[in-house]
Order: C-alpha cells, then sequence, then structure tokens
C-alpha cells in the first residue's frame, strides 16, 4: 500500500494555498536554478537525510521531480519514514509548467 499520494496541479495548487506544505524539488541542481516552483527546496543528500531525521513529520510535504516518476520514489521514503500526508506531483515540473505557461 503506498503511503504517499499522486496529485495533479490543480490539487497541488490548493494544497499550497490551504496547508503551506513543505515543496521539494528532486531534479538536479541546473534545472532547479533554470526554474522551479515558489519556496520549493532543491533536495540533495544531505537535506534530504536532514529532513528524514528532524522534520516536522505532521506538516504536509510536496515532491516534484521531472515527470512525477522519482518524485513518488521519494514520497515513498518520506511517508516509510512515518511522514503522515505525502504528496507527488503527478506529470512533475513538466505539467506545472504548462499548465502555467512558463
Amino acid at each position: 500500500m503506498k503511503n504517499f499520494k499522486a496529485i495533479s496541479v490543480a490539487e497541488s495548487e490548493q494544497l499550497m494555498s490551504e496547508q503551506q506544505p513543505m515543496i521539494l524539488d528532486c531534479r538536479d541542481l541546473k534545472d532547479y536554478r533554470a526554474g522551479h516552483i515558489e519556496n520549493a527546496m532543491h533536495v540533495h543528500e544531505q537535506l534530504r537525510d536532514s529532513l528524514l531525521k528532524k522534520a516536522d513529520k505532521a506538516k504536509p510535504l510536496l515532491i516534484y521531480c521531472y515527470y512525477g516518476h522519482a518524485s513518488e520514489h521519494l514520497a515513498e521514503m518520506f511517508g516509510d519514514f512515518g511522514f503522515q500526508q505525502v504528496y507527488s506531483l503527478a506529470g512533475g515540473y513538466a505539467d506545472w509548467k504548462e499548465q502555467h505557461k512558463l
């Protein structure tokens, strides 16, 4: 059973406006620097490990990648570590970018 939920761009926008989740971008640094969702943090190994150990597990967590596949693996990891509200952006940054005409 999955311990995260894949959500659409529209659902992620609603989540961001209502719950201010922590947003994690798991693409490579070059692409993150070229453009990312507002308030997203670039996930590198040290940040990931620190969040797994110290972050508030009750705070919603939205994770995205290029197309929504790698973020599912990371979302599953956070769910396995006890995070209660973990979301993966279905379609990833590609869908986000298309729907926001970036």
